[in-house]
């Protein structure tokens, strides 16, 4: 079968998708909101400097940044955005001020003429932008410098220890003293100031904020541009055509491929692969994933305790010693490394699986290699919980070793450099391994070359993490770090997803390699067209011009395509399972890999493009609906994955011997009746609530502790514990049985 036609179009992709990339990479780096030299009154009084502003953004990050809270709306969820919550407070106080100078009452006791006639002078004086790009001085009135002065005042209080605001940092997990200097306070208020500004201030020339009008905020008129609303509209069409066009496509595609039933092997073939020093090794990279499951699970329940009881766990004073910010934070991490280590340990298995060949020293590369993942692992929490804790208080230090501030890449830079190493050490030890196969001529080339295209793009695509330095501009941070969350775990993930399972099939004799081969590139190619420009849908807001949102709308709609044939894809490896009796042995792994298909369509599909638009992202940006699409995504999809990776490693680690599967039936059960039991439940309604909320009243109020903290929102957050408890019993299930291999509980007994 000719592939010549695929390779080009994948190479086509990737070289018109990555220029587009990189191309409004540089318009980003121009059009950024800027960072004054100072900010200064019309007297010439010099309020915060660029230095005070680059220190407070440093000190937001040494507090666990996106952990605690949001910016731009990218963070967690039980504090506020504290760009939205620092608009409103700003405006209501000067709203306030003027009215009590002009009509000596408080302004929401005035008639509706005299608040349009203050909102019309407040939005005026807030919206029009005074940065001089010549002297670098951003020059502002005596009133918004005392508003300044007056929420320096408020924030101080709150992140610091003021009784007064004891019950509210409760409700927002926020402990006291977070920021146990008054200096750090004052710059933490600069740093606040500036990122609100870009919020609220139009660009030079234009009628529209550097965020595009992000956040809504009804008392200064912020609201969705007509661009968001017209890519929106196309962003829908565009789905349309693409999923016309793909199904046609694949209907006359699949009337041309033959029946590979006929050619499944009576017997298992795995069971001739004789496991290698290297491949038995493996084990324990098994043995540790199991672990980081348990314990990121723990801390998952954890965390969104925190939600309905800030300080404690059922009474615990647990926050006193992991707070809100670092169970977060190890929660996020710790799904990626025990994600990541599966794969990793898959690859490593799989090598000399293919070629037979087990090449020198390559045991010891996989054992020095589980010891640097340990220490990458037990090293960054360790960092990222002095960090918050305030026992690094250096910048540069916590920069290397501490907190950096940004979800999945929250690990210090040391770390990050450390981490990618390992990665590429993953990919040289498995390529040696597969070398020897991959140079026989025949199908399997093909398949193979796609793997490790797909292997090497992950240290490959992590890199842009190390991309940043220690004081730099928000905007460049998040353009680079969504390289690594999309590009990394959204975008080859799923490719190395699609690669995986089709050749471990391929491998078994349950597909012909052709089918395979031709099957996984024409995906990849449909994919990643959508994929790797889709990756500025995350950057609608973020201080980016107009074109990324264009780009981002259009293409984040082609991403969700390839998954409407998801279906086909499900009930394909339901009938490999189905094949020969033989194929009993990998029922769960298999099943695990129906279950990737559903979250696929389901989490990544539908739950993803719910809030892609730029329409409906305006409104949801930050609130429960995002939590909704990553944890149904992400462990819907890669963690089912990693699963089901294990245990086919496991299956084949264990020989002949033949397993209990009760607790499998169960655990997998469990897994996805807790996730939608979670999501529908629970993350849902109170992301669709506090969408309503955002329309109605603003971002500020649908992030607030009045609105979270209400009856309905608080029952809808308890209810989030029965999902959650049956999810945690599967994994229960998954650490008894993966115990259970290593005592022999898990076997038959009538198998020696």
């Amino acid at each position: 079968m000719p592939y010549k036609k695929l390779w080009a179009a994948l190479a086509l992709v990737f070289v018109l998708s990555f220029g587009v990339l990189l191309y409004y990479g540089g318009e980003i780096i121009q059009e950024k909101p800027p960072i004054p030299e100072r900010v200064v009154t019309e007297q010439g009084d010099v309020i915060f400097t660029k230095a005070d502003i680059m220190s407070g953004q440093q000190v937001w990050q040494r507090m666990g940044g996106q952990e605690l809270g949001s910016i731009w709306g990218h963070g967690s969820y039980v504090a506020p955005d504290w760009t939205a919550d620092y608009l409103h407070r700003q405006l209501v106080f000067m709203n306030d001020y003027h009215a009590q100078q002009k009509y000596q009452l408080p302004y929401n006791q005035l008639t509706e003429e005299q608040q349009a006639e203050l909102k019309a002078t407040l939005k005026r004086e807030i919206r029009t932008n005074t940065y001089d790009a010549q002297t670098g001085d951003l020059i502002i009135t005596t009133l918004r410098a005392l508003t300044a002065s007056e929420l320096g005042d408020y924030y101080a209080a709150v992140f610091g220890d003021a009784p007064e605001w004891a019950v509210y940092r409760e409700q927002i997990a926020l402990p006291a003293n977070t920021i146990s200097s008054a200096a750090d306070r004052e710059k933490l208020n600069a740093f606040f100031w500036w990122a609100t500004w870009s919020t609220s201030t139009n660009r030079l020339g234009s009628d529209i904020t550097y965020t595009n009008n992000w956040p809504g905020e009804p008392l200064i008129d912020n609201e969705p541009t007509s661009v968001s609303l017209l890519w929106s509209i196309v962003s829908v069409v565009l789905l349309l055509a693409g999923v016309g066009a793909l199904a046609w496509y694949y209907a006359v595609q699949r009337s041309k491929e033959q029946d590979d039933s006929e050619h499944i092997p009576e017997q298992d073939p795995l069971l001739q692969v004789k496991a290698t020093p290297s491949m038995r090794a493996t084990m324990k990279y098994f043995w540790i994933v199991t672990a980081l499951i348990a314990v990121q699970v723990g801390l998952g329940a954890i965390t969104a305790h925190y939600a309905v009881e800030g300080n404690g766990f059922y009474g615990i004073p647990l926050a006193e010693w992991f707070p809100y910010s670092v169970t977060r934070t190890w929660h996020q991490q710790l799904a990626v490394f025990w994600i990541a280590t599966a794969w990793l340990a898959t690859g490593l298995y799989i090598g000399p699986a293919i070629s037979g060949h087990e090449p020198k020293y390559q045991r010891l590369g996989v054992n020095v290699l589980f010891s640097c993942l340990l220490l990458i692992v037990a090293g960054s929490m360790a960092g990222e919980w002095l960090a918050v804790k305030g026992y690094i208080t250096s910048a540069t230090h916590n920069f290397y070793f501490g907190h950096q501030g940004y979800e999945y890449v929250d690990l210090g830079r040391a770390w990050q450099i450390f981490l990618t190493v390992g990665l590429f050490i993953w990919f040289f030890l498995m390529a040696r391994a597969i070398w020897p196969a991959l140079k026989k001529k025949g199908e399997s080339r093909h398949l193979l070359t796609l793997f490790l295209i797909a292997s090497v793009a992950i240290p490959t695509f992590y890199i842009p993490g190390l991309m940043w330095g220690p004081q730099a501009h928000l905007t460049i941070v998040t353009y680079w770090r969504w390289w690594v969350v999309h590009l990394w775990v959204e975008g080859f993930f799923e490719v190395f997803a699609a690669v995986v399972i089709a050749f471990l099939f391929s491998r078994m004799g349950l597909i012909r390699t052709a089918t395979a081969t031709a099957t996984v590139l024409f995906s990849t190619v449909i994919f990643l067209a959508g994929g790797i420009i889709g990756t500025f849908h995350h950057l609608y807001f973020a201080g980016t011009p107009i074109g990324v949102l264009a780009f981002g709308a259009s293409f984040s709609a082609l991403e969700v395509v390839p998954l409407l044939l998801i279906g086909f894809e499900a009930y394909e490896n339901l009938r490999h399972g189905r094949a020969k009796p033989w194929v009993k042995r990998y029922k769960w792994p298999i099943f695990f890999f129906v279950a990737v298909s559903f979250w696929n369509l389901v989490g990544a599909g539908l739950f993803g493009f719910l809030i892609n638009p730029p329409i409906a992202l305006y409104y949801m940006q930050g609130l429960n609906t995002t939590a909704l699409h990553a944890h149904t995504a992400l462990f819907g999809v890669y963690g089912m994955l990693g699963i089901g990776l294990m245990l086919f490693c496991l299956r084949g680690l264990t020989g002949e011997k033949e397993w209990r599967t009760k607790l499998l039936k169960f655990s997998f059960w469990s897994f996805n009746i807790g996730l939608m039991t979670m999501g529908l439940a629970s993350l849902l309604p109170v992301g669709i609530l506090q969408t309503l909320a955002s329309m109605e009243h603003g971002m500020w109020y649908a992030r607030s502790a009045e609105f979270l903290h209400t009856r309905t929102m608080q029952n809808l957050v308890w209810l989030r514990a029965v999902g959650d408890t049956i999810f945690a019993l599967g994994v229960v299930g998954i650490v008894i049985f993966v115990i259970g291999l290593a005592t022999g509980r898990s076997y038959k007994s009538d198998v020696s």
